[in-house]
């Protein structure tokens, strides 16, 4: 019996998340929709079931552990493993305010969702990905974490001096190249994901890519072959430099 390829998607019901969901679903993926609300998590599943594709809402907040645990529980009594972890969860609150007037209490939230809670599904996932034949971990992240893009006055977005958002993805940045270190002697890979300036709640809807533009980079990173990078930044053009 051929195995059924699994993936979890974090903020799966809407924006790069759904539209990530709806192509590895046409892959053939059985695609689990994690969200925190109940019911837009079930509606965001029964559009991608009118399409002919397999997906699954499952409660799931990266900010509750209880909820990340419970998720875990969940796939590994339904499917014994899981192929792919899409962390693509994630929030800002700083408002575009200059680094001094940043309230600590919003870089703490935006660490929390970003970073801490992407930590948290990473780490509870782990033994189900190491199940899967070759696991993949795919970490959303963005330009704006690149040290170097920022540092370079000739990019496109060097003037975007904020703080708690491009901070919390040089974090994600980092955390991805650690766990590619560590298991860089297994099939399991890591690879960090630039999906763009792209039209979604979190941009307020400024962006000028489309959601399935953003999302082609991280489903090509969720099916990389064998052969393929690890502890890699990319986005659809190849590398982003750290």
């Amino acid at each position: 019996m051929p195995h059924t390829k699994t993936v979890l998607i974090t903020g799966a019901n809407k924006g790069i998340g759904y539209e990530t969901a709806r192509q590895l679903g046409a892959q053939g993926f059985t695609v689990l929709l994690g969200a925190r609300d109940e019911e837009r998590g079930k509606e965001a599943a029964a559009r991608l079931t009118e399409e002919g594709l397999k997906a699954c809402p499952l409660i799931l907040d990266v900010t509750n552990q209880a909820t990340i645990d419970a998720a875990a529980q969940v796939i590994a009594e339904e499917f014994g493993s899981l192929d792919v972890l899409i962390n693509n969860a994630g929030a800002a609150f700083e408002g575009g305010v200059s680094p001094s007037q940043l309230e600590l209490s919003d870089l703490k939230k935006t660490f929390e969702t970003n970073f801490f809670g992407l930590f948290a599904v990473t780490k509870a996932l782990l033994p189900l990905l190491i199940k899967a034949p070759a696991g993949r971990v795919v970490n959303v992240s963005s330009g704006l974490g690149s040290l170097s893009l920022m540092s370079d006055l000739s990019a496109e977005f060097a003037n975007a001096n904020i703080l708690a958002y491009p901070s919390s993805k040089t974090a994600v940045n980092s955390l991805t190249l650690m766990f590619a270190k560590e298991f860089r002697h297994s099939p399991l890979k890591f690879n960090a994901a630039d999906p763009g300036y792209t039209s979604t709640d979190l941009t307020g809807n400024r962006g000028y890519r489309k959601a399935s533009q953003a999302a082609q980079v991280i489903v090509h990173l969720a099916t990389l072959p064998e052969e393929g990078p690890t502890g890699g930044f990319f986005n659809e053009n190849g590398p982003v430099p750290w």
